[in-house]
């Protein structure tokens, strides 16, 4: 039985899930107010989790393809680094903000990613752990660059949330979480930092599930907080985990334990310690939900896991729990038809553009996640958008920067395909057959700036580099119809630094940015004769962005509204998917 004492937290809690329950009837999308299952894109990959879809072929089955989310400094690219040394994959983790000798991120390699110890954008990395092949995906956690990370959500079968223990759901969580909500990918949750002083667990349990409107239940409990957290209770096994502080790369020590009566115990938890996890497991176990993992992979349910990541803590279980309850490969939403991912001809789509990775090299890789059979080093495959053979002769897998060459990849594996430009963000490849995967968006910038380089002689090169850039999707860059330069757009302020600081490193060009007399771009569809006499008549309102797609650039809303009504053939859009 709970102690008395613990008998008006239990009525009061209760009391709360009722009402909660009732609160949750319908989800509603904060960005629309519509019920989700209204919102497009909602509900297509439930589907896909139909117990009566065929076995995948075990080289498929084992792979798990899932990207790291959360709002910045949660810990996303600690844990990155530490998934990284349980796979093998490195024998040392680095460090976000590392001094001296100690070694940085290997998901962190740009210059300003290094300087700044954030991260600017998204790496993919493959590695092994027991019997599973993970491909993993470390996002932006800005929300500058969160165009990036949405690219990103369209690449991955689940999402890992990684949530502060005293910070709990930020703003930039809560909007990813939304974008994982829209196509319903299942997500696991990982409480940081519980070596620091944190939040009671119930009231970090109950703000997910209060905000995300999802149900919580825990495969860990920890033991103490801040300086008292000494590890968890494995709940799905019956375990002990506890920490070891003196070794950051050392994995926990591992007590086996019948029960929560064993005596064992005892030995292992201080007296006051033991009575608050009884007390909270009990509780934990008779008001919230148990596992099911069929809710886990139609994204109703996430399991929370809790540790430290810079002390090596919670990881391996987390690591466990998404070879355990991660989806396998799953099908990918294409026109004319969907792309199964046990089909044996090969296809794949690009959802990232890095260019100049490797600073010595002028290179450009498109990272190509593979969406069905599998793939072999020198495979010719058809380029659906210019419908031309092209032959892979020298794919390579991901260790962030680090490359090694790819003989082979079967669906669900990301890969790198070095090229000179052929590939942009958004091509389907296949083995001939002309499908298109969809649902890769770009939006209008928010923030609009003018460029000029500091040498005017160099103004081809600046070209050039912005040209890479837009095609990269780092930024959007549109050329006015009448005068001279370039107009850069964004989604936040900090990608015109980023900017500045790569054309500089990687091209030698400093350049200076300055105020656009514009503040919005909306791109613009319709009939060819109606969009000429647009042109026409907005001449010093119309650019064109790296596409050759025509543009409105303007200054206020009222000028929005103005074509709306007075073009009522045309239509003025926010987004463009990036798919010609």
């Amino acid at each position: 039985m709970i102690p008395t004492a613990a008998q008006p937290r239990r009525t009061q809690w209760v009391q709360h899930c009722c009402i909660r329950g009732a609160r949750r009837v319908h989800r509603w999308h904060p960005l629309f107010f519509l019920p989700l299952a209204l919102v497009s894109g909602y509900g297509e990959r439930m589907l896909d989790t139909h117990t009566n879809r065929p076995e995948l072929p075990p080289e498929i089955a084992r792979r798990r393809t899932f990207a790291i989310i959360s709002h910045p400094d949660a810990g996303k690219t600690t844990l990155t680094e530490k998934f990284l040394l349980y796979g093998g994959a490195i024998q040392m983790a680095g460090q976000v903000r590392a001094k001296g000798e100690a070694r940085r991120t290997r998901s962190d390699f740009m210059q300003m990613e290094k300087d700044r110890g954030i991260s600017v954008s998204a790496s993919a990395m493959s590695f092994d752990f027991k019997n599973f092949r993970f491909n993993l995906v470390d996002t932006p956690g800005h929300s500058d660059f969160s165009e990036d990370t949405y690219r990103t959500l369209t690449a991955v079968d689940a999402a890992v949330m990684v949530i502060d223990g005293a910070k709990g759901v930020e703003s930039q969580t809560q909007k990813l979480f939304e974008v994982c909500r829209l196509r319903d990918l299942p997500i696991l949750t990982f409480c940081n930092k519980m070596d620091r002083e944190s939040r009671d667990t119930f009231e970090i349990i109950d703000e997910i599930q209060e905000n995300l409107a999802i149900d919580v239940t825990p495969a860990s409990w920890p033991i103490g907080v801040g300086r008292d957290f000494i590890g968890c209770y494995d709940m799905l096994r019956d375990r002990l985990e506890l920490m070891d502080r003196a070794d950051r790369n050392k994995v926990a020590e591992t007590i086996e334990i019948k029960g929560l009566d064993d005596p064992q115990l005892a030995e292992h938890v201080p007296e006051h310690l033991l009575e608050k996890l009884l007390e909270e497991v009990e509780m934990a176990k008779e008001l919230l939900p148990t596992l099911d993992p069929q809710a886990v992979l139609e994204g109703h349910m996430t399991p929370i896991w809790f540790g430290s990541a810079i002390n090596s803590f919670g990881v391996k279980e987390l690591m466990d729990g998404i070879s355990s309850y991660g989806p396998e490969p799953q099908p990918q939403t294409a026109s004319p038809r969907q792309i199964a991912p046990d089909e044996k001809k090969v296809s794949g789509f690009v959802f990232k553009v890095q260019a100049n990775m490797d600073p010595k090299h002028r290179d450009r890789v498109a990272f190509v996640r593979m969406a069905s059979g599998h793939f072999k080093r020198g495979m010719k495959l058809t380029h659906v958008r210019t419908k031309k053979p092209m032959a892979v002769s020298n794919p390579v897998l991901f260790l962030a920067s680090d490359r090694e060459l790819a003989e082979e990849a079967w669906a669900g594996d990301i890969i790198g395909i070095p090229n000179h430009g052929q590939l942009r963000i958004g091509d389907t490849l296949t083995e001939g057959e002309a499908l298109r995967v969809n649902g890769i968006p770009s939006f209008a910038p928010e923030l609009l700036q003018g460029v000029r380089a500091g040498d005017p002689m160099k103004a081809k090169h600046l070209e050039k580099a912005l040209m890479q850039f837009a095609e990269e999707g780092a930024a959007k860059v549109f050329k006015p119809s009448i005068g001279s330069g370039f107009i850069v757009g964004v989604v936040g302020a900090l990608q015109f630094e980023v900017l500045a600081s790569r054309i500089e490193m990687e091209y030698g060009l400093p350049v200076r940015f300055e105020a656009s007399q514009f503040t919005s771009a909306r791109w613009v569809q319709g009939e060819q004769a109606a969009l000429d006499k647009f042109i026409n008549t907005n001449k010093q309102h119309i650019g064109y962005d790296h596409d050759g797609d025509v543009v409105y650039l303007t200054r206020l809303q009222w000028d929005i509204d103005r074509v709306e009504r007075d073009y009522p053939d045309l239509k003025l859009t926010a987004t463009k998917e990036m798919m010609i």
